[in-house]
């Protein structure tokens, strides 16, 4: 197995490379494609560095792009790969060192989206929710934040400061949508920005990547619904 990954130490190397390393796949403890990497870092170069944390498919913290696409490397089969493997970090993010990208502007348009309820009332036990209301929340929450969608975003990579991003929306259209937030006029208010929400092409790279089988594409079309709807009713109130 030929395992090519990007390298890059600003501390001493003047621009990025790419090293191959031959693995013995005989030779590594398990099945994906993390377990290489630790193989290699252990075994033929202490010096790589990536991210890496539960190993699991839960903290998303080992997102990569592996032959062209973005994916976790904990959940990343080694048998679904080509023999001929090519690791880069995550497209369209400042690179701190080898396989870690800087993930700083990402979490500032995750934090802008307001990724909490808001509500005006105190119920004295707890906000009572139907169970088709609950439904409305299935395939917002289940995020686990990698990246893998919005750095897999032409949009994203163009505009990181302006965009919120396939992963914010989704965020975002999990409150908008939840009976128990009362905001929701004010997020969407939030959003109605050239930038913030319509710069999303709907190219369903997000949808793609996404290493939980989510589709942020689908909940930034109901954002762009709920804001036709909100549009709509504020306009036939006015007149």
């Amino acid at each position: 197995m030929q395992i090519t990954i990007y390298r890059y130490n600003p501390d001493a190397d003047m621009r990025p490379r790419y090293e191959t390393y031959n693995v013995d796949q005989s030779k590594i403890s398990g099945v994906m494609l993390l377990d290489v990497l630790e193989y290699i870092k252990s075994e033929h170069d202490d010096s790589l560095a990536f991210r890496r944390s539960c190993g699991g498919g839960v903290c998303g913290s080992d997102g990569l792009n592996v032959n062209g696409k973005n994916m976790l490397a904990c959940v990343t089969q080694i048998s679904d790969l080509s023999d001929d493997i090519t690791i880069r970090p995550m497209p369209g993010m400042p690179v701190i060192r080898d396989l870690i990208v800087n993930l700083e502007q990402f979490y500032k348009q995750f934090e802008s989206v307001k990724p909490y309820l808001q509500s005006d009332s105190t119920p004295e036990r707890e906000h009572i929710q139907m169970p088709e209301q609950r439904d409305q929340l299935d395939g917002l929450y289940e995020c686990i934040m990698c990246a893998c969608c919005s750095t897999a975003c032409p949009s994203y990579w163009w505009n990181p400061d302006k965009f919120v991003g396939p992963a914010g929306l989704l965020a975002a259209a999990r409150f908008i949508l939840d009976s128990r937030d009362d905001k929701k006029a004010e997020r969407l208010k939030d959003l109605d920005d050239l930038y913030r929400l319509y710069r999303c092409r709907s190219i369903m790279n997000c949808t793609t990547v996404c290493p939980k089988g989510l589709n942020p594409n689908a909940a930034i079309q109901r954002i762009r619904e709920e804001m036709m709807d909100y549009k709509s009713k504020k306009k036939g109130s006015n007149g």
